[in-house]
């Protein structure tokens, strides 16, 4: 066998080994014996003990499955690692490994990038001169022909498919929508449907059609049934909502789209097959490996670049298989179709001509509420006007298909919240199908049109393409940025709304928190008086509310204020319901004695508790606030001190607060675990406080501060340069070696057409300097656990801090700003890294937190095509050094030169974009966000479209993204005694991430959890091209260990 052959069966195989993991519904909850006992336990102790056991037998699998695919991988290199190109890798002086070899899950990784092959789109952005001429009726593309007997062998075969594009959420709230439009679209679809076995529809959000279905009978859910099963009706991709795939977190993209699916099978007891994303602004390939891995093998987008569009129509790709960039082989392909028009409404659909469309719109029919507006009006078809109708028709219909490979034709039939009325469904299913009996009885016209499905058009296709040997060509890469007309990039979203794209994240570490291994002992126990139901309810409230903020007008922030509000509020309700979750669950567990528990969580439990909601052990530190400026923290088991520091919480830039003060504290969290510490008042000299020192260029502050050390330097010792540093870094005046922080202002066009929320179009000027009419004050603390520096300006305060901890952690900047531009009129604040990085026109992005991808700086293209979505990292890279920049909230981001990454704050944008919403984005609020800074060194030179985060990077996102949880209660004389919770024995292997671990719903009983969990891991890639310093210790199987090869320079 070749060597290639045997590496893809070997990564398959590993691939398939991971993936039995996800979706997997744990065979360990299904009520293990245990082990005889002379002595009879209860009833708490059976629970917790089956818990262990259960744990345990998850920790043998893990260990297993890793020990396999290792050992498969391992024995096959040793004969092949001269055949394989690598790269020199330290490992741990009691590894069994040579430095000089290279890891494997390298060597997998170069393989990836030296395997790619079909259509890179990279490629395709630097070929097209993106020069925008008159296409004709088409204004985008191009005039088509033919000549007629194109179809004289083999018929045009039309499939129609309605289709009704319903927003939760965006000009209306999604109560609102519900009650105005949905429900009489779903109460008419039931009635409509079952008139005529040849009408057929799709549906897309299941967030509305599980809010319909709760709210009608048996018999018309019946009748439902019995259109799915007929074929008649089709639930499409199957999520909650139809989500956005440029701010989305994987996590949350995931999870949406498991919840959808889970009430399709319960309610339904069918899969959906094929993805309908008509309307998320740019698509990214992460969605796509989702829709494979959950089962679906095609899929339909819309919203492209209109020059890619083109470029594609001309080649005839607009059909393709959609593969990662990372995969070889096609294991990961999807089917995908890409609609060629600018929009997915009835005139851009059926046909190059919109003003010829439209007249096929038979919504739009004189009388109407709506009209067309090339001011052609739709005729209802008659015996008299058939003829000319159906010719005029038909030839859109072969203008489009001339377009594609095959002779199967799809066109959608639909627009947004279409089919409400009785009427609209009469009228359009009429006129059409009496077109398409005019095409039956004309067989010399060489068509057969009919209502359809997605499963009816790829079903066709497949048999077309299959039957004449064809096959689609292999695209790899992103649709982003996306431009609908001219110089309109919708790169605007990436950050609008950025209060709300940080609450969405909080939201989701949060969810994480209850779903992980140590809160799903609810569904262990017997209890009566523990709130299983409750929680399991808060638990789905949680899911439902952050998936219905992953549609594309809401984690967008894209919609009007009062659906803004509405969102908003769904999300801070569930954050508070999931912290009552964990807190009762966390109660449960800790407690010795179980019959003490209470779910009343008004009464105390506990003084301090904290969870780490990472599979990976760690070093934390933990705040809290307190009221005095002297404290003690023992851990509550063992009576060992805690390192803590003081410091003061700042009422104003230089006035501390006197009642109020911020204890830190270090802590070393096993993975998974909570623990218990207990927080004493104390002498004031117990705890190390704090010491401050102010700057401001010439005029002094005045300092409030009682309790803490502060001084303000004068004459030349304030000028000095300000330094802080740890074990790993050294900080010059507030920046890291080589690297420089700037914000500055963009403002928008003078003219007509201005940046919006969808928009960015700048000014001329592009970018200024911030400025500010008084100088900065600048604040340093520096103390035993934390040190940084604050610097306070008018519309922001920015931070940079060192940890001294000798983790991960301490390897790494942290960044924190806190923005309020709400004094400002069409303005976006940027901040600005300046590097010394020589990384010519490409920097990398991730996509949805899953991968990185390759971007390149175009100077071809305007300033805002540039800029690209950051779900959570970008780095700069070149022959020598790389620097990461790793976030915990989405933002746009771009590399205007150089060695320059920036990063849009907020932006203030007084005027609707004329893109639907009708508004501008006013309702800007005091906005943190929140970043870490990494600069690694690297050996070989970089710049291959595949490259990934290093595996110190992962760690500092993962810790980034999902921080300790603390619980917090007075102490009480009377608090039971309360143990450490332990689930796992040691960490997993630091590229495997326990993504989810989803309590599932009782098939018998509703709203109430089962005996089942699903667990999500996910196998990280990683970049090993860089050299270590310090050694991360991290467990690749039970045999081997992997250290990071990511070196922090001084």
């Amino acid at each position: 066998m070749k060597f290639n052959q045997l590496l893809v069966l070997l990564v398959g195989g590993a691939f398939f080994l991971a993936m039995m993991s996800l979706y997997r519904m744990l065979e360990m909850t299904q009520g293990v014996k245990l082990p005889h006992s002379e002595t009879p336990a209860g009833p708490e102790d059976n629970d917790l003990s089956r818990l262990k056991q259960q744990i345990d037998k998850l920790e043998r699998l893990l260990s297993d499955n890793n020990r396999l695919v290792a050992t498969l991988r391992d024995s096959l290199f040793s004969r092949q690692a001269s055949r394989v190109k690598g790269v020199a890798a330290n490992v741990s002086s009691g590894s069994a490994h040579s430095q000089a070899v290279a890891l494997p899950g390298c060597r997998l990784a170069e393989e990836m990038k030296d395997g790619a092959d079909g259509v890179q789109l990279l490629d395709v952005y630097d070929l097209l001169p993106f020069d925008n001429p008159d296409g004709g009726a088409w204004k985008q593309g191009f005039e088509i022909s033919y000549k007629g007997d194109e179809w004289d062998e083999q018929p045009l075969e039309l499939i129609l498919v309605p289709h009704s594009h319903n927003d939760p959420g965006w000009l209306k709230t999604f109560e609102n929508y519900y009650q105005d439009q949905t429900k009489h679209i779903l109460n008419n679809m039931l009635i409509k449907l079952t008139e005529d076995s040849r009408r057929k529809m799709i549906w897309a959000e299941i967030s509305y059609f599980s809010k319909w279905w709760n709210n009608i009978d048996e018999q018309k859910r019946e009748m439902v049934k019995r259109l799915v099963k007929a074929g008649q009706l089709e639930l499409v991709t199957g999520g909650w909502v139809m989500a956005d795939e440029a701010n989305s977190h994987y996590f949350a993209l995931l999870d949406q789209l498991i919840e959808g699916h889970q009430w399709i099978q319960r309610h339904l007891g069918v899969k959906p097959s094929s993805g309908w994303a008509v309307d998320p602004f740019g698509h990214s390939p992460s969605m796509a490996y989702l829709l494979k891995g959950a089962g679906l093998s095609n899929m339909v987008i819309q919203r492209a670049h209109y020059a890619v569009k083109k470029h594609f129509a001309q080649q005839q790709t607009l059909e393709f298989l959609w593969r990662q960039n990372w995969d070889s082989s096609p294991r990961s392909d999807i089917t995908c179709h890409m609609m060629p028009f600018y929009s997915y409404d009835v005139p851009h659909t059926c046909g190059p001509n919109p003003a010829v469309c439209c007249q096929f719109d038979f919504h739009r029919l004189k009388g109407g509420r709506a009209s067309c507006p090339w001011r052609i009006a739709p005729q209802p078809i008659t015996e008299q006007n058939i003829k000319e109708r159906a010719l005029l028709l038909l030839d859109q219909y072969r203008q489009k298909s001339r377009l594609f490979r095959s002779p199967v034709l799809f066109v959608p039939l639909g627009d947004d919240f279409r089919f409400v009325e009785s009427s609209e469904w009469d009228a359009q299913f009429g006129n059409y199908q009496a077109l398409f009996d005019y095409f039956d009885q004309h067989p010399e016209l060489h068509v057969k049109a009919r209502f359809g499905t997605l499963s009816d058009y790829f079903g066709a296709l497949h048999r077309r393409l299959n039957a004449a040997g064809t096959t689609l060509p292999t695209l790899r890469g992103d649709f982003f940025t996306y431009a609908d007309r001219d110089d309109h990039y919708w790169s605007g979203y990436f950050t609008s709304r950025p209060f709300y794209k940080r609450l969405d994240r909080t939201l989701e570490a949060t969810l994480r928190y209850p779903i992980s291994p140590v809160t799903q002992v609810h569904s262990l126990i017997n209890d009566p008086d523990f709130p299983t139901s409750k929680h399991f309810q808060r638990l789905t409230a949680g899911r439902r509310n952050l998936a219905l903020f992953q549609h594309h007008d809401a984690v967008t922030g894209t919609a009007r204020d009062p659906v803004v509000v509405d969102y908003g509020t769904r999300l801070f309700r569930s954050i508070l319901n999931l912290h009552q979750v964990l807190q009762s669950s966390a109660h449960w567990l800790l407690l010795s004695d179980k019959s003490q528990y209470h779910h009343d969580q008004s009464k105390p439990f506990m003084s301090l508790i904290v969870f780490n909601p990472t599979e990976q052990l760690r070093s934390s530190v933990v705040s809290v606030v307190v009221d005095s400026p002297g404290a003690r923290v023992v851990d509550a088991e063992t009576g060992r001190p805690m390192t803590t520091q003081i410091s003061a919480v700042w009422a104003e830039p230089s006035r501390a607060s006197t009642e109020h003060f911020q204890l830190d504290f270090v802590v070393e969290l096993p993975p998974l675990s909570l623990v218990v510490y207990h927080v004493t008042k104390a002498s004031v000299d117990s705890a190390h406080r704090a010491q401050y020192t102010f700057h401001r260029r010439g005029n002094p502050p005045a300092v409030q501060s009682e309790h803490f050390q502060v001084s303000s330097p004068e004459g030349p010792e304030a000028d000095a340069p300000l330094s802080l540093s740890n074990k790993h870094l050294q900080l010059r005046s507030g920046l890291l070696r080589r690297v420089q922080v700037q914000f500055l202002w963009y403002g928008t066009r003078t003219q007509t057409e201005k940046s919006g929320a969808y928009l960015f179009l700048p000014g001329d000027k592009g970018a200024q300097p911030y400025s500010s009419l008084d100088p900065p004050l600048v604040r340093v603390s520096r103390g035993p656990v934390f040190s940084d520096i604050t610097s306070c300006f008018q519309h922001f305060s920015h931070t940079v801090r060192l940890l001294h901890l000798d983790g991960h952690a301490g390897r790494s900047l942290e960044i924190s700003n806190t923005v309020d531009i709400r004094s400002e009129v069409n303005r976006e604040l940027v901040m600005r890294l300046v590097s010394d990085v020589a990384n010519s026109n490409r920097f990398y992005t991730d996509l949805n937190g899953f991968q990185m991808q390759q971007r390149r700086t175009l100077s071809k293209l305007p300033l805002q095509a540039n800029f690209y979505p950051m779900s959570s990292a970008a780095f700069l890279q070149d022959a020598a050094s790389r620097v990461s920049l790793l976030s915990a909230q989405s933002q746009a981001v771009a590399s205007l030169r150089p060695g320059e990454l920036e990063v849009v704050l907020d932006r203030r944008l007084q005027q609707d974009d004329n893109r639907g919403l009708g508004q501008g984005v006013t309702d800007n609020k005091l906005t943190a966000s929140l970043y870490h800074l990494l600069k690694s060194l690297v050996n070989e030179v970089g710049g291959a479209s595949v490259e990934h985060l290093s595996l110190l990077a992962h760690l500092i996102s993962l810790s980034l993204s999902h921080p300790p949880m603390t619980m917090v209660t007075s102490s009480d004389s009377q608090v039971p005694k309360l143990h450490r919770f332990l689930p796992l024995r040691s960490s997993l292997p630091c590229d495997v991430h326990l993504l989810n671990l989803r309590t599932l719903e009782d098939s018998q009983k509703a709203e109430s959890p089962s005996q089942e969990v699903a667990l999500l891991l996910h196998r990280k890639g990683f970049d090993c091209s860089s050299t270590p310093d310090v050694e991360l210790q991290c467990t690749w199987s039970v045999h081997e260990e992997v250290e990071d090869n990511t070196h922090v320079i001084n």
